[in-house]
This record gives C-alpha cells, structure tokens and sequence, in this order.
C-alpha cells in the first residue's frame, strides 16, 4: 500500500505543478518571465507553460495607458514670483522589459522628473507668460519627458497643467485688474451704445425730414398738375364758349342770308354793331350819313313801341 500511496502523492504534486506552471496572460497586459535570474522572455496575450522550479514571474505589466495626477509642486518664475502647480500625465508602457528593469519606481521617477522639468520651463517664464502659456508648457513638457522614460520603457502621451496656485497677494492684486477691466469694458460698451443710438435718433430724424421734403414736392407737384389741369379745362371751356359764339354767328349771318333782308335791315345791323362796338366806353360815335335816317327811323319804331305798351 505505501508504494502506491507515494505514487498517487507524486502524480497529485506533479499535476499541481504542471497546473502552476501553466499561466493565461489576459488582453492589455504582458508578462516579464526570468529563467534562473535572467531575463527569458515577454508573454503577450494567451496561455504559456513555464519551466518548474528553474523560470519565474518577474513582473506583470498592464499596457493600457495610465494616468497620475502629482500633487502641486512649487516653482519659481522667471520674475521672481513662487507658486504652486500640480500635473496630470498620461502614459503608456510600451517595453516590458525596459519597463521591469529600466527603473527601479517608475511612478517616483516620473513624477520627479515632471517637477524638475517644469521648475526649469517655468523658469524661463515671466508670471503673465505662464498664466497664458498653458499649451506651450504642456508641449515642451511631454517632449521633454517622452525623452527621458524612452530608455524605460514608458511613453508620455499628454501632460496636462491642472491648476496653476499664484500667490494670495497676487491672486488680490488680479482680481482688482480683472474688476478694473471688466468696469473699463462696462463703461466702453455703454458709450458705444449711447453713441449707436445718438446715431440712430438722428439717422431717424434725417430719414424723417427726407420724407417730408419728398412728401412737400409730391404734393406741390400734385397742386401743380391739378392748377394745370384746371387751366387746361378753362381754355377748352373758352375754346369751346368762342366756338360756340362763332357758330351762332355763323348761323345768324347764315340765316340773315337765307332771308335776303333789304337795305334797311342791314343798315339797322351795322347800326347795331356800331353800338356794340361803342360798349358804353365810347363819347363820340360818328354814323355815316347812310346810317343816320335808318337810325331815326329805328327810333321813332321804337317810341311807338313804347306808348302802345
């Protein structure tokens, strides 16, 4: 009985190792595997079997891009002004095994190499120059680091500046400015709007007294055709009075032709026709001689008219 007990006992360990010694790498990690303290090899993703009791696991390494936010560091200006910065960097590891045997803690690393390297940008930098320079600092910074965790292993994708701390004083001193520029801009804005509306009003007032004039030479144009107009009408009511008068004219001398009037009617209208002509305006007519007994005998015609009536 002991034999096989021993013999089950050594196949259950040498299943046990056999287990141990398979391993599954999931997705977005590698492992860093040593044969005898040396470096063997760098699993991807999927199952491997390792040697027993001769291969290990050094280090398991995730290759999804990691963020560390660093707590505020301080710098000093290139105007002698200290303030309080804090970082955010995004890298990615991108070697295993320069990752597992490049640095000894590489999050330490990196983070001192971020203060070093932004004390030395900064440096350069007066106070505005730094509030404004936001995208400036954090380009040079990623070029900067991306350089020196090359040999690491680690690549820095993005360094961000997440708060940028002056000191109270200043932080005073600027809110004045800002209070100082926001009144300034208040007061430009409302001359501008005054000055726009001044503008307005007498655009309005212009507009206005164009219409007016326009409206006045409409109507005196209207006033002038209409006065025309009526003149026009008056000289054909003439034209046609005048008409008129000719053709019964015309039609009475038609008419005194048609009847043949004897000597004396025709002595008694040139007779007539002297008188109109006269018009009351004239003192002295003098009647030719032909006229003169038709004359009286228009007269004493008329008297006797008279005493019958």
């Amino acid at each position: 009985m002991e034999p096989m007990v021993i013999t089950v006992v050594l196949i259950v360990i040498a299943l046990l190792i056999t287990v141990s010694c398979i391993k599954i790498v999931p997705q977005a990690h590698a492992v860093v595997v040593e044969r005898l303290g040396g470096y063997l090899a760098t699993w991807g993703v999927g199952i491997h079997v390792k040697a027993p009791f001769i291969d290990r696991i050094a280090k398991r390494v995730l290759l999804k891009e990691q963020v560390v936010d660093f707590p505020p560091q301080p710098v000093i200006t290139k105007d002698n002004v200290t303030m309080q910065i804090d970082t955010v960097v995004y890298f990615q590891i991108t070697d295993p095994k320069l990752f597992a045997y490049g640095v000894e803690n590489p999050i330490m690393a990196i983070e001192n190499l971020t203060a070093t390297t932004l004390r030395n940008i900064i440096g350069d930098l007066e106070l505005d120059e730094t509030l404004t320079s936001r995208e400036t600092i954090n380009t040079k910074m990623r070029a900067s680091l991306d350089v020196a965790t090359d040999p690491w292993g680690i690549k820095v994708n993005r360094v961000e500046l997440k708060n940028i701390i002056p000191p109270q004083a200043i932080q005073d001193a600027m809110e004045k400015q800002m209070k100082a520029e926001r009144e300034r801009r208040e007061a430009i804005l409302k001359a501008e709007g005054e000055k726009k509306s001044t503008i307005l009003v007498a655009e309005g007032k212009k507009e206005s007294a164009i219409l007016d004039a326009e409206a006045e030479k409409q109507a005196a144009i209207l006033r002038a055709e209409a006065h025309k107009e009526a003149m026009i009408r008056e000289a054909e009511g003439q034209a046609e009075a005048i008409l008129k008068v000719q053709q019964a004219n015309a039609d009475g001398l038609r008419f005194l032709k048609e009847a043949a009037p004897d000597t004396a009617v025709l002595q008694l209208k040139s007779l007539e026709a002297f008188a109109k002509a006269a018009d009351g305006k004239a003192t002295k007519i003098i009647i030719p001689s032909e006229i003169q007994g038709v004359a009286g005998l228009a007269k004493s015609i008329v008297e006797v008219g008279a005493e019958k009536n």
